[in-house]
């Protein structure tokens, strides 16, 4: 281990080091190791985890695993705030810039992949969203439902209807926005060019078999309701409408306030959830071939891959 150290503290490039996979996983520990044994800091990249009030159901670092590395980019924001991927990209960006002045590598973890992708490649440089026309939609959706904003995005672009996941409201709504803003198809904006990095990227993946995955999300669902989900998820029902809350273990409870579910079916579903969210983000991450994958108990294989990275760029 300490061979790789002294091979990145003098090398020329700077190198982030990715942790991604499903939630869950162990991300957060592995991450923290490395962090250690690079005297380095890490950049987290679970855009569920960047709002100050979502703490337990984001599962988001504990105090003590906070104090043992600095972290950035966790309840950095309010649920009140606009933010976005592109906003991420930038900050990130920044952040990086920052630490290699100083340190010759950094970790990034999380499971939010679009974010990471973002750091990693780029992504395109659209219009911010314009915050009258968000609400005029969001009427539009509360009114008529996603169906009203499928047939817009028809009308629109026709192209990026077909290869939409149209059952996501978000991305309908923001290539609504981008069409109407621009007067342009959101599908002719999507350049998908890779921006130039002045560091090299190691990317490491951690997986589970899939009894183990499931089991470990539905004992984190459990820990979180003893932890006190519930009243977090009060403090915040207020503001139910908001984008940052339309999150799973949110959601479900949501219902159960609003009397549409019992307790214990809000928790199955939190579970249920969890479970389909990590499928969605193993799917993410297949198709990133510079992923190389691990189970998070090889961390001697995770430190020789680094090593070998490093001898090999």
């Amino acid at each position: 281990m300490s061979t790789i150290v002294n091979r990145m503290t003098t090398d020329a490039q700077p190198t982030l080091i990715i942790i991604a996979g499903p939630t869950a996983t162990g991300k957060t520990s592995i991450a923290i190791q490395l962090a250690k044994s690079f005297s380095t800091e890490i950049i987290s990249s679970d855009s569920r985890q960047f709002y100050q009030e979502l703490k337990i159901g984001t599962a988001r670092p504990s105090d003590r695993e906070l104090s043992e590395v600095p972290h950035h980019f966790i309840g950095h924001l309010s649920i009140h705030d606009n933010y976005n991927v592109s906003l991420f990209e930038t900050d990130a960006i920044l952040k990086l810039e920052q630490l290699f002045l100083t340190r010759r590598i950094a970790i990034m973890a999380g499971g939010s992949g679009l974010y990471i992708n973002a750091v990693c490649h780029g992504i395109d440089d659209l219009p911010d969203p314009d915050n009258m026309l968000r609400e005029d939609l969001k009427v539009l959706l509360n009114k008529y439902g996603i169906a009203a904003l499928q047939q817009k995005v028809k009308e629109l672009d026709p192209e990026y209807y077909k290869t939409v996941d149209l059952s996501n409201p978000k991305r309908l709504l923001r290539a609504i926005e981008v069409c109407m803003t621009t007067g342009k198809p959101f599908s002719s904006l999507r350049r998908n060019e890779q921006k130039n990095r002045n560091f090299r990227i190691v990317s490491i993946g951690l997986t589970r078999d899939r009894d183990e995955l499931f089991n470990r999300i539905n004992t984190r669902v459990e820990k979180m309701i003893t932890e006190g989900l519930l009243d977090e998820v009060k403090s915040v029902y207020p503001f139910k409408g908001l984008n940052a809350l339309n999150t799973v273990g949110y959601k479900e409870l949501f219902d159960y306030l609003d009397g549409l579910t019992s307790f214990d079916k809000a928790i199955e579903k939190i579970k249920t959830n969890s479970r389909r969210y990590a499928k969605r983000q193993l799917t993410w991450f297949n198709k990133d071939k510079e992923i190389t994958w691990f189970h998070p108990e090889d961390v001697d294989g995770i430190y020789n891959f680094i090593g070998k990275e490093i001898r090999e760029t």
